[in-house]
């Protein structure tokens, strides 16, 4: 077992708190950071495999091949390309969705180190082998279809594990705030995804996934090495820490076994054992996490908030390309202001819920002002480069601002509800049937831009807008039944 170095006995509790908090906020920021990372260059690249051939010249020693087509990359060349882009976001979709659900109940009994070392190594193999398909000259649209459905399944070992880690160590006066700037790893993954990939898109669409495949591999490693420095600063502090009162210092739960268990092997959970760390510690079960009060309820805001953002997150750049006429990286280095206007918005509905104590009510507000905003975008959003810039910001604000208050701020506050009678063990089981449940969501976003955009993109932000009324009324009950 690891043995903290001397200097850190000598630390004041709350020095070590701090430092640990730090650590880790970092760390779990870098690791999810990486998983959107990987996730984005499917939406810049779509641009590339369809693209409106006549606008380029054909080289001289290409023969048999359709004049409208040469330049697409099969099956995406034919009339139902918009279809086969549905098919392979919803077999990642689908595929998240469905582990998300088992990925939280895995995560409250596997080691962390292990389970997010293997999540994101599987996903960097799974990304690399997409842009493969680029060098082997693979046109078959059931290898990406498998290779992203594959991919999205070992995904789901990230988000209820990164929550898990960080939810239990912030008191909740702070933890909208705290939690809302934490969770621009989101956007900052899904720029920096956009901005690597665009590098590429245009000349070797393969690199645009090989790069943030290699990028989520080594991020895995370093997982790997580094959360083990984890353990050994939690041994010299996890006594000291459960004795601070105030709310903003002491951890939300008053089981000191949970940060051994999230953080170590299960060789390294005997070293410190007492009578209070045994109290419990049996996992909550799935149905038992369903009964926490407002679980269900903010799962299903979660789902129509999460079908509308993923929409913009898998589309946005084609919708840019298509309308705007912006050649594809144009196009991905444009849709990132969507990402920039979420991180504002996650900081600002975190904060504005912890001075009110109403997460239910921010999220109402926010989604009853993003619906004009979507109607507003959709028919003046392409009329200059600054109302484009402008409405893709507010936008992406009032879009992810919910979804991201409610799978942080919300999903840590039921995680550790009161009618858990401090198990520390159930965070991980919420957050993973809230995400899963707007996983949902996310799935039928694309599926249904896939169905709808050949009839227009109007059809298109009629879907959005309508998703996102409907996770207002949800949101509004909450708030009202709830008082949450």
């Amino acid at each position: 077992p690891l043995s903290p170095p001397s200097g850190l006995m000598r630390l004041t509790s709350h020095n070590t708190q701090a430092l640990y908090r730090g650590f880790t906020l970092f760390l779990t920021f870098l690791f999810y950071t990486s998983y959107h990372l990987s996730r984005k260059p499917i939406s810049i690249v779509k641009s590339e495999l369809h693209k409106n051939c006549s606008t380029l010249i054909r080289p001289p020693n290409l023969n048999g091949t359709d004049n409208e087509t040469w330049c697409d990359w099969a099956p995406f060349d034919q009339d139902n390309y918009q279809t086969l882009f549905g098919a392979v976001d919803n077999s990642f979709l689908v595929a998240y969705a469905i582990g998300m659900f088992f990925s939280g109940i895995f995560g409250e009994r596997v080691p962390l180190r292990y389970y997010l070392t293997t999540g994101m190594l599987l996903s960097g193999l799974f990304t690399c082998l997409f842009g493969l398909g680029f060098y082997w000259n693979i046109h078959s649209i059931w290898y990406y279809a498998f290779v992203q459905a594959m991919n999205g399944l070992v995904q789901t070992t990230g988000w209820p594990a990164v929550v898990a880690c960080i939810g239990n160590w912030f008191g909740k006066g702070k933890r909208g705030f705290i939690m809302g700037v934490w969770n621009s790893h989101t956007s900052v993954g899904n720029i920096l995804g956009s901005l690597i990939a665009g590098i590429f898109v245009s000349s070797a669409w393969g690199m645009s996934f090989i790069v943030p495949g290699i990028i989520i591999a080594s991020t895995g490693i370093l997982c790997f090495f580094f959360l083990s420095i984890v353990v050994a600063l939690v041994r010299t502090m996890l006594m000291a820490v459960y004795e601070q009162e105030d709310n903003e210092k002491e951890p939300l739960l008053q089981n000191s076994s949970s940060s051994e268990e999230i953080f170590s092997s299960p060789g390294l959970s005997n070293s410190i054992s007492s009578e209070s760390t045994e109290e419990h510690t049996e996992a909550i079960s799935f149905c038992g996490a369903l009964r926490i009060p407002g679980v269900m309820e903010f799962s299903l805001c979660l789902l129509f908030a999460k079908l509308v953002s993923y929409t913009f997150l898998y589309w946005l750049p084609l919708y840019i390309s298509n309308v705007a006429h912006f050649d594809p990286k144009e196009a991905g280095d444009m849709s990132t202001l969507f990402d920039v206007g979420g991180i504002v918005g996650g900081v600002v509905a975190g904060l504005v819920s912890d001075q009110t104590g109403g997460r239910a009510s921010t999220c109402c507000v926010m989604l009853i002002v993003a619906a004009p905003m979507l109607f507003l975008y959709n028919h003046i959003g392409q009329y200059s480069l600054a109302t484009t810039i402008g409405m893709l910001l507010v936008c992406g604000a009032l879009v992810n601002g919910p979804y991201a208050l409610i799978t942080t701020a919300v999903s840590a506050d039921l995680g550790t509800h009161e009618s858990l009678s401090g198990n520390s063990r159930a965070l991980s089981t919420v957050t993973a049937i809230i995400d899963g449940t707007g996983s949902i969501g996310a799935a039928l976003g694309p599926l249904l831009a896939g169905v709808i955009s050949p009839t227009g993109w109007n059809n298109v932000f009629f879907m959005l807008i309508t998703a996102d009324i409907l996770a207002c009324l949800v949101s509004f009950y909450i708030n009202l039944f709830f008082f949450f």
